[in-house]
């Protein structure tokens, strides 16, 4: 037969935990003891860990014993080894050869996919008890001969993401960035229990597996509502994007490690001006009591004034209230009107730090949000900041890399619940979407509704490229006739498959249909299931 395929290869049950050792020991061996204040310890990824393992499991001449082999039981979860393990220097063809080679002469069907991934996870235990002795690990470490590279190691990954399936069992992907891609912004629409948790997990888990390994990785902010993702009992999530425990930021364990507000140091007082306005109405936005025009005015004006008193430096709420009760008429300074309020709420839970510790965009990290009520001001106070936080760094990076097939992405946003978000004039959402297209920057909305993404503020459904939607509570008929572009019997069967929908599955448009006006203007996906 041909070169071995390497592709849909599961993890072993514990496989991480086995691999904790040698990770260990290399990460000791390869970091210094102290690291300067904008530098921190090399982490060894999961995928990378499997790939040295899988080295050294491959080496070695030992006898291969298959009745050994048999006996490795698959993860329950189904956790797939991301396919970069191989393909990372184009090294598919010289893995074929050595297990070929290593497996010479026993009963082997490389066409049996289950066989093939406890053969591959053998591989990797074997390679993790040889390193584990350290003499053989320095061995490792030390060897430094180098070969020239004619690799694809520094291209743009190819981003097309294997969601699930079609009917008649045909792959599903999403391409996010072929050069033909208007956008990639993602909507999810699905009501409880309808698998959104799991599609987002499967979106995240492509996007890193696909990403990690290139001179492009692509990293992840997700708001964790439900606090599924950072909880201690699914510890095992976060191999599949790539990440620990590190990256999971808990308000109200610390605070969020940076500023969240602007710095104009050296600009003008215009640009003060109209930020002072746009973060009054968010904060007059982020709770649902009644504030007046007067009040809004006065909070606009002490932001101003604090940014005044920190020569145009970064702010913080509670200078913001000490100017704010300075402009209130003297007799009402000792009372709490709603701004006030929502500021000594803010101050109170010490939600941000005062210095940037952390790169939003050069990290992944999964904020918990379950400790504070969702349509609260705290929570909304939360995504605001982060996502204006976001447009900040956005800014000032430069134009997102393109080749001859793919244009670079740098980061998702992925926001479960948004629905939350998008009741009010939201313009950091908006311009994390209009910004994002020309920086390798998009996001995920998660909601549990068709019509939350159509607002009088904006129209999320005409800037998306791919909603995605799932079984509903409740079915719009407006939204699904500007979304396909249908009336009549064409609606009704595109409403009566929504209507329809399982546990896991969603529908797509199909824009092939929609172009040539012929066959279903819709296709639906049984999305794989990962955790």
């Amino acid at each position: 037969m041909g070169v071995v395929n390497l592709q849909n290869i599961r993890q072993a049950e514990g496989l991480m935990d086995d691999l904790h050792e040698v990770r260990t020991k290399i990460e000791q061996r390869i970091n210094l003891e102290r690291y300067s204040n904008n530098q921190k310890s090399i982490v060894i990824t999961g995928n990378k860990i499997m790939r040295i393992c899988l080295l050294a499991g491959l080496s070695s001449k030992e006898a291969r014993d298959m009745n050994m082999i048999e006996h490795i039981q698959m993860s329950k979860t189904s956790n797939r080894i991301f396919e970069t393990l191989f393909t990372l220097h184009n090294l598919g063809g010289v893995y074929s050869a050595l297990l070929k080679l290593r497996y010479n002469g026993l009963s082997v069907d490389w066409e049996n996919t289950s066989l093939k991934s406890k053969i591959i996870n053998a591989e990797i235990l074997r390679g993790s008890k040889i390193l584990a002795n350290d003499n053989v690990l320095d061995e490792w470490l030390l060897n430094t001969n180098f070969f020239g590279s004619n690799t694809k190691a520094g291209r743009i990954p190819f981003l097309n993401m294997n969601i699930g399936s079609y009917e008649d069992n045909i792959a599903a992907y999403l391409n996010l960035n072929g050069r033909d891609i208007t956008n990639t912004q993602i909507l999810v629409a699905g009501t409880t229990g309808s698998g959104k948790s799991n599609l987002l997990a499967v979106l995240l888990n492509e996007i890193r597996k696909l990403s990690i390994d290139s001179s492009y990785p692509v990293n992840f902010l997700l708001f964790d509502y439900k606090g599924e993702f950072s909880d201690p009992a699914n510890n095992a999530w976060l191999d599949l994007f790539e990440v620990d425990r590190t990256s999971i930021l808990d308000p109200i364990v610390s605070p969020l490690p940076f500023n969240p507000f602007k710095d104009f140091s050296g600009k003008s007082q215009n640009e003060i001006n109209l930020y002072s306005t746009e973060l009054a109405t968010a904060i007059c936005s982020i709770d649902n009591a009644r504030m007046s025009a007067n009040m809004s005015n006065r909070l606009s004006e002490a932001i101003i004034n604090a940014y005044k008193k920190t020569q145009n430096r970064a702010v913080a709420f509670d200078l913001i209230l000490k100017e704010y009760t300075a402009l209130q008429p003297e007799r009402d300074r000792d009372k709490d009107d709603s701004i006030k309020s929502v500021l000594k709420q803010l101050i109170r839970t010490n939600l941000f730090a005062k210095d940037d510790s952390v790169d939003l965009i050069k990290e992944s990290f999964i904020v918990k949000m379950d400790g504070f009520p969702k349509d609260g001001p705290i929570a909304k106070a939360i995504v605001y900041f982060i996502v204006s936080k976001l447009n900040t760094i956005y800014e000032k990076l430069p134009k997102q890399a393109t080749d001859e097939e793919c244009v670079e992405l740098r980061h998702f946003s992925i926001i479960d619940e948004a629905h939350y978000m998008l009741g009010f004039d939201n313009k950091p959402l908006r311009d994390l979407i209009a910004v994002g297209r020309n920086k390798g920057l998009s996001i995920i909305l998660a909601t549990q509704n068709m019509d939350s993404y159509k607002s009088e503020y904006f129209d999320f459904y005409a800037n998306a490229q791919y909603p995605l939607i799932m079984k509903q509570q409740s079915i719009n008929d407006s939204v699904i006739k500007d979304l396909f572009g249908v009336s009549g019997n064409e609606f009704l069967e595109i409403k009566q498959a929504i209507s329809g929908l399982q546990k896991g599955e969603l529908i797509i448009k199909n824009p092939t249909a929609i172009t040539l006006g012929l066959g279903k203007k819709y296709k639906k996906i049984k999305v794989s299931h990962l955790i």
